[in-house]
């Protein structure tokens, strides 16, 4: 099967070929740990969860390599304000990002390296960058000469005549040109340093991910991916710094770049201070609600993230959920999606998978995973119901979606348990038979008040479990 994504470098979408069919490498820029992560964040972490589940599906072995930078003036900063160790800080944070994503039903990468870790192949690069006449020293600074890289500017289109100087690149008196940006600096005493050839201190951010990826992954990877608020300058001056130690500025052969998310007409980000965390939300709502949201847009475009959104995507998960509890009257108690998480590709659904496998399309698929609803709610035949609910199932595991079971989902919300709930609309049906209706109404409100909703249908009584 051909999987197509857009590199934002050629500007195009472009057909997947891996330098190795049977190893495809990946690396994605994970969050700096200074706070709790953010939905944007989050919406990161989810669409290349659902990315690397594809390339699994399809080629032999995958690595994913997502990093985490626990080495930055932010986490500097934040760890001074608070009073408290900056390795301690970047570590709960850490364990916190992990708590979050998992509620999002985002897997672990492969290989998760800390900037921290990677000190020695750090210093290893700029040496060489050096030697190459790529970068210099300046007042126990070491610089990246941007005029030395030809190719400077070619992932976002831009010229060097074209870039502002000094627009997110600080302006010192030291630099050669006011493009050129810090690969290492020095360290005071209160902040974290290493020794190195320059003197005490610690690496500028760009060549960190430079660093992981050539340990973890080589000299040339297959993609490299992150949000477009890191395509300029970060993912540039990565290419640079990486293209020139190598001699090769294709050393990634497809850059994939998500979109944002917005609060309004602004894009949600921690330096605008209009940020939703992922744990204020997961509050208020299950962590495959949101998931779900984030899904319902295209991952390249940006996406409008209100109260609503939400509210669309609970409404359309329950609908999934419900066309399963449905068919169990048809094929049985049906399983969650992780049953199909081996499932050859030939068994999973093709109105899922070729939209995900075109340019990860995941409205389409979400689109796809509410036909195979619609066709397993009116199904009567055992095997027919069956093979449905196994394409449901084998499309949410692609996902991430399904990943509850029947009875936990519609139970979640609700103060009694299912059991309690089918006895009691068991008992309805008999005062009902028995025309004590009285008794009957009783049910129904002593159901509503324990937050589950009931309907009479041709095909028997439904519920549901509402807010209260």
């Amino acid at each position: 099967m051909d999987i197509h994504i857009y590199d934002t470098k050629r500007r195009k979408k472009r057909r997947f070929e891996p330098l190795d069919e049977n190893h495809v490498t990946i690396y994605v820029c994970g969050p700096t740990v200074y706070d709790r992560v953010h939905i944007g964040n989050g919406l990161s972490a989810v669409v290349f969860d659902v990315f690397v589940r594809i390339l699994r599906t399809v080629f032999p072995n995958v690595t994913y390599v997502r990093n985490v930078t626990d080495i930055d003036d932010k986490i500097n900063a934040r760890a001074l304000e608070l009073g408290v160790p900056i390795d301690e800080l970047a570590r709960e944070c850490t364990d916190a990002m992990h708590e979050d994503f998992d509620a999002l039903g985002v897997l672990l990468p492969d290989v998760e390296p800390k900037a921290t870790g990677h000190i020695k192949e750090i210093t290893t690069m700029i040496s060489s960058l050096i030697q190459q006449g790529h970068a210099y020293e300046a007042e126990g600074h070491v610089l990246f000469y941007v005029p030395s890289d030809p190719n400077y500017g070619s992932l976002t289109n831009k010229s060097l005549k074209d870039l502002i100087d000094g627009a997110r690149v600080e302006v010192a008196p030291y630099k050669r040109d006011p493009k050129d940006f810090v690969l290492w600096k020095p360290s005071s005493p209160e902040l974290p340093g290493w020794k190195s050839p320059w003197g005490r201190g610690r690496p500028g951010w760009h060549i960190e991910c430079s660093a992981m990826i050539r340990e973890h992954l080589g000299d040339e990877i297959d993609i490299h991916g992150g949000g477009t608020d890191l395509a300029f300058p970060h993912h540039e001056n990565e290419m640079a710094q990486s293209g020139c130690f190598n001699d090769n500025p294709d050393y990634v052969k497809y850059w994939m770049h998500n979109g944002m998310l917005n609060l309004g007409s602004q894009k949600m980000s921690k330096s605008l201070g209009n940020i939703q965390t992922v744990q204020e939300l997961l509050h208020e709502h299950p962590g495959e609600t949101l998931r779900y949201a984030i899904l319902s847009g295209h991952y390249r475009q940006n996406l409008k993230w209100d109260d609503e959104l939400i509210a669309q995507s609970d409404r359309s998960l329950t609908s999934l959920y419900q066309a399963l509890r449905n068919a169990e009257r048809v094929a049985g108690e049906s399983p969650t999606s992780e049953a199909y998480a081996q499932t050859k590709i030939a068994d999973l659904p093709d109105e899922v998978l070729a939209p995900l496998s075109d340019d990860l399309n995941t409205p389409r698929a979400l689109a796809g995973m509410h036909e195979l609803a619609s066709k397993l709610n009116v199904s009567t035949d055992v095997k027919e119901a069956q093979s449905l609910r196994d394409k449901l199932l084998g499309g949410g595991w692609l996902l991430g979606l399904l990943t509850r079971s029947v009875s936990e989902f519609f139970t979640q919300d609700a103060s009694v348990g299912e059991v309690e709930i089918n006895r009691l609309i068991d008992e309805r049906a008999e005062a009902k038979a028995a025309k004590q209706y009285d008794r009957a109404d009783e049910i129904r409100a002593e159901l509503r008040a324990k937050g589950i909703a009931i309907e009479d249908t041709r095909e028997g009584t439904v519920w549901k479990v509402v807010k209260q």
